[in-house]
């Protein structure tokens, strides 16, 4: 990652999500080497974010409805739209914890159990 660039993996997941889908869906997204993961707010102190974040071995960021609330996401998914309306929360997570002149990788990517989804964004 050069200049100071970080990436970080943002995620939405479902209360019946356990650390397998999140990790799942990291997998699938692509993400080797981030520097933290983020979600809402009210979902980071959770368990399973708290022993994804341990698993890896890297910091969690808890996002204030409001800093997602900012973010366009190229995603409108229903499900995220009716519960928060985000069109995607794993991408406005992954873009408001990144930094400066955040983007994203790619597509969000969904677990195999559909139970979590993470978009990668990197930012300075």
């Amino acid at each position: 990652m050069a200049g100071g660039a970080v990436i970080v993996a943002g995620f939405g997941f479902r209360a019946s999500a356990n650390v397998e889908s999140l990790a799942d869906a990291l997998h699938r997204a692509g993400g080797s080497r981030i520097a933290a993961i983020a979600t809402a707010e009210d979902k980071a102190g959770g368990p399973v974010f708290r022993a994804l974040a341990e698993r890896l071995a890297v910091p969690l960021r808890a996002i204030p409805a409001e800093a997602l609330a900012a973010m366009e996401t190229p995603t409108r998914s229903p499900a995220s739209l009716a519960a928060r309306r985000l069109g995607s929360l794993a991408e406005a997570a992954a873009l408001a914890a990144a930094g400066p002149n955040p983007r994203l990788l790619g597509a969000r990517a969904i677990s195999g159990d559909r139970l979590a989804t993470c978009a990668l964004a990197q930012g300075e």
